[in-house]
């Protein structure tokens, strides 16, 4: 299954980014083989709205079925949900440490938006 993981730069020893829509990078992971690779969302950084369900879209267009991420606002928790794209939030330290605590379990599956927009 293919995840995307918010990342502050392109690697998977980066730190996470703790926001969705405004994060620098996207590192999609695929699950089962560990291979990845990274989409920018420098288009997104400055937008003075709109960020979180532009990012959405294109993280639906990646084919990611889960998102990994430290929070989601709500316009962008409803594009990924309407997607039919997992969010799990809290997520912290380097994209590989939140992939594991994902796979373990450690992470739990949001259940609505757990920032105000614009955040």
């Amino acid at each position: 299954m293919k995840v995307c993981v918010t990342s502050q730069g392109s690697e998977l020893t980066s730190q996470v980014d703790p926001r969705f829509g405004r994060a620098a990078i996207f590192i999609l992971v695929d699950s089962d083989t560990g291979e990845f690779e990274v989409m920018d969302n420098k288009q997104n950084l400055q937008a003075a709205q709109g960020a979180g369900i532009q990012a959405a879209q294109n993280v639906a267009g990646s084919g990611a079925r889960a998102v990994i991420t430290g929070h989601c606002g709500p316009k962008a928790f409803s594009a990924l949900k309407a997607a039919g794209i997992e969010i799990f939030t809290g997520a912290s330290g380097t994209v590989a440490q939140a992939l594991e605590a994902w796979k373990s379990g450690k992470l739990e599956k949001a259940s609505g938006a757990d920032v105000a927009g614009h955040w």
